[in-house]
């Protein structure tokens, strides 16, 4: 291991040179930023400020194969807000709040559905260990419905389910963990998070890789460790790769075990690393803010004066290059953007529509005001519906850059897809938000019945106009956005040759006082991209004057449309279920004990965002009884379908206690250990490994940690996967 700490040490010292520098750049365009404003239209909707934790995104049964011992175990498994699939061993554990087997991080995991594509990705990962036809396979699904979490370099996860309809519910909520995981560098970091990802894109283009890259997954450690692996991973598979030993799919397995393990050692390698360099620049950041006030526009001017004199050498170049080999297809990669794209957000306008139409029903057949806090409640997060967002995302799989992804480079599509989908989710709850803050307010002046349903159609009405007008605004944002990771890669890599060994030379014309604030290369970037800017804003400008798609023009102003509706989002957050529960808003008796407890459990059920996962009819063998001794654990894919035969004949479990595949969670208490376990890292120091075992107890021994054997200092970690520990915790982060 000697060489390969060796060889991460250089990669990490490399890129945090990058981040160090790119730290300055991103801190004074903060600040530039905060003085001189976006310039961007004011959305119209409003959006939520204090998030909707503690809820339950999904839950039920699914079995999961078990490397170390090779069998398939029964597993409740739920996902709570930060989106960790949480495995527990049965329901019943979960109940006690016993600690989980594990809680997984889905960064940067890909979902399959098929067990051959992923023995074709296995056999591709290591050549020369492709199994002989008639040979037994490295896994097999006892089941004809496998899910398969596969990632380039960390452990892989296995699942099965009973019936289609299970797969595909479980693949939405994975995807949405993925989703939500890979999305890992918060929104709202506006100075680490550019300079990290400023400082990637600037670490690889130095080794010639140009355009978006796949695996900008996850929080900044994970993302640093991708960046390892993804130049350690030849030359460990070139080392190791002719010294497995054994069948091929023993040395398969072996090769997901080893590069596992390093995957380990280069995050906690990575992690003390960035650590260390984040309080670096930290601290020193009020010293450069204080440069950056007092010297603000002699920083601007000095910048404006290096960017006229690159200009100056590169543009003859430049526009000829965007005339011949970008100018041309801007039109075709931004109808293959906004179709997909557009269809996704109509999508979400028409799913909303149909959510509170459908509750405007409800009011009107079932009572009222009576059971208004428990519709609302279950409006409110609709946005983090897998299930019922899944039309929404869907929509942007048929996005393709045929022919156009070769030209320009485009690694993969997923990095638009992504971002679309966010975007939907935002939109999605944005629109919810408004609706509850502007009926909330009609709900004051004490409508009827009738007067209430009247109000319900006229605040849907103007919320969907606002959502029309925030949609065109941020899908012409993506869409301009999207364009400029197409093209400038493209552009930076085609004038590489002739202008970057040119660059140095501009150096002499930065002031050394503001040499952390200016970079030449960053500026460089900056008059590329203006040279290309114009032609982008222009096609996504004649789009919407063409009115494709729904997108209004640049012209249509909705400023100051409704000036008070901020005004109603700085109040407290709304709790639709203790305000308006059975009373309609208050006056009504306390309700008696056994009443009591009846609210507490449907206000616990109320927790859970998908509260129906499985038709009623449709009973799965899934048990919740505590695992069975080895001798009626099948050892064979023969034994466990049998098993699983036997139980599709097995008598229903009792009605107290349900437990069919993917049934509701709401109607168990809510787990309080394992979302605080799991809880949603708040910086990049508490960043936790994927496939790390982390004790909910009082701390123990670092290596204990790891989910190793407790061992003296020196020695190494040996190369293998974690195996579960039923005394500790594994939470996979």
């Amino acid at each position: 291991t000697g060489w390969m700490g060796e060889k991460t040490g250089k990669i990490l010292t490399e890129f945090l040179q990058f981040y160090e520098d790119q730290y300055g750049v991103a801190l004074f365009n903060s600040m530039r930023h905060e003085i001189e404003g976006t310039g961007l239209p004011q959305a119209q909707l409003l959006w939520r400020k204090v998030p909707l934790d503690e809820r339950i995104i999904f839950s039920g049964n699914l079995f999961q194969y078990q490397e170390d011992s090779k069998k398939w175990r029964n597993r409740f498994s739920l996902v709570p807000h930060n989106y960790g699939l949480v495995l527990y061993d049965n329901k019943v554990a979960y109940e006690r709040q016993v600690p989980p087997r594990a809680v997984i991080n889905s960064a940067g995991y890909k979902i399959l559905t098929s067990v051959d594509q992923y023995l074709e990705l296995i056999g591709n990962s290591l050549p020369g260990t492709t199994a002989k036809s008639g040979s037994a396979p490295i896994l097999k699904c006892p089941t004809q419905f496998p899910l398969i979490l596969w990632h380039p370099y960390a452990r892989h996860y296995y699942f099965c389910m009973m019936m289609e309809a299970e797969q595909d519910k479980w693949q939405a909520v994975l995807q949405d963990c993925i989703r939500h995981c890979n999305n890992g560098i918060p929104e709202d970091s506006k100075v680490e998070g550019p300079a990290f990802t400023d400082a990637i894109r600037m670490y690889r283009q130095s080794k010639e890789l140009y355009g978006t890259w796949e695996m900008l997954c996850g929080n900044e450690v994970q993302i640093l460790s991708n960046l390892v692996m993804e130049e350690l991973g030849p030359e460990l598979k070139a080392e190791l790769g002719p010294r497995l030993k054994g069948k091929p799919q023993e040395r398969q397995r072996q090769w997901i075990q080893i590069s596992d393990a390093v995957y380990r050692m280069v995050y906690e390698q990575a992690k003390a690393r960035f650590e260390e360099v984040l309080s670096k620049v930290q601290q020193r950041r009020p010293a450069m803010q204080a440069v950056i006030r007092t010297d603000m526009d002699q920083i601007i001017t000095s910048k404006e004066h290096l960017a006229s004199k690159i200009r100056a050498f590169i543009l003859p170049k430049a526009e000829v290059c965007v005339r011949n080999h970008v100018q041309p297809y801007i039109p075709s990669i931004l109808e293959a953007l906004m179709v997909p794209t557009s269809q996704g957000f109509t999508e979400v306008r028409d799913v909303f529509f149909k959510e509170v139409t459908d509750m405007n029903l409800n009011v009107i057949n079932e009572g009222g005001i009576d059971k208004l806090g428990e519709y609302m409640e279950k409006l409110s997060r609709l946005a983090y519906h897998p299930l019922k967002m899944q039309s929404c995302y869907e929509k942007m799989e048929s996005l393709r850059l045929d022919g156009l992804q070769q030209r320009f480079d485009v690694s993969s599509t997923s990095v638009f897809k992504q971002r679309a989908q966010i975007h939907m989710r935002e939109q999605m709850d944005n629109a919810v938000y408004t609706f509850e803050t502007l009926l909330h307010q009609e709900l004051g002046k004490g409508p009827t019945k009738e007067e209430l349903c009247k109000s319900i159609q006229r605040v849907l009405e103007r919320v969907l106009k606002k959502y029309d007008y925030d949609s065109s605004s941020v899908r012409k944002r993506f869409f301009r956005e999207a364009l400029l990771q197409v093209s400038i890669p493209f552009l930076l890599k085609k004038l590489g040759p002739t202008c970057k060994s040119e660059l140095p030379r501009f150096q002499e014309l930065i002031f050394e006082d503001f040499a952390k604030f200016i970079l030449v290369e960053n500026t460089y970037e900056e008059v590329v991209l203006q040279t290309v800017m114009k032609d982008i804003l222009q096609a996504v400008k004649e789009a919407a004057v063409q009115r494709k798609h729904n997108l209004y023009r640049d012209s249509m102003v909705m400023h100051n449309s409704d000036p008070n509706l901020h005004l109603l989002a700085e109040g407290a957050p709304i709790d639709w279920g203790e305000e308006y529960s059975n009373s309609g808003g208050g006056g009504s008796p306390s309700p008696s004990p056994p009443e009591a407890a009846t609210l507490s459990e449907k206000r616990r059920r109320a927790k859970q965002v998908v509260s129906v996962v499985q038709d009623e009819e449709a009973g799965l063998p899934f048990e919740a009884s505590p695992e069975p001794p080895s001798p009626a654990s099948p050892d064979s894919v023969t034994e466990i379908q049998g098993l699983l035969a036997q139980g599709l004949r097995a008598e229903s479990p009792p009605p107290a206690s349900p437990l069919l595949n993917g049934a509701p969670a709401g109607e168990s208490p809510q787990p309080e250990a394992a979302p605080e376990a799991s809880s949603p890292p708040a910086s990049p120091r508490q960043h936790l490994l994927p496939g790390k075992a982390v004790d909910l107890g009082p701390p123990k021994p670092s290596d204990q940690e790891t989910g190793e054997q407790v061992s003296s200092p020196s020695s190494h970690p040996a190369l293998h996967t974690t195996t579960e520990d039923s005394a500790g915790v594994q939470t996979e982060f």
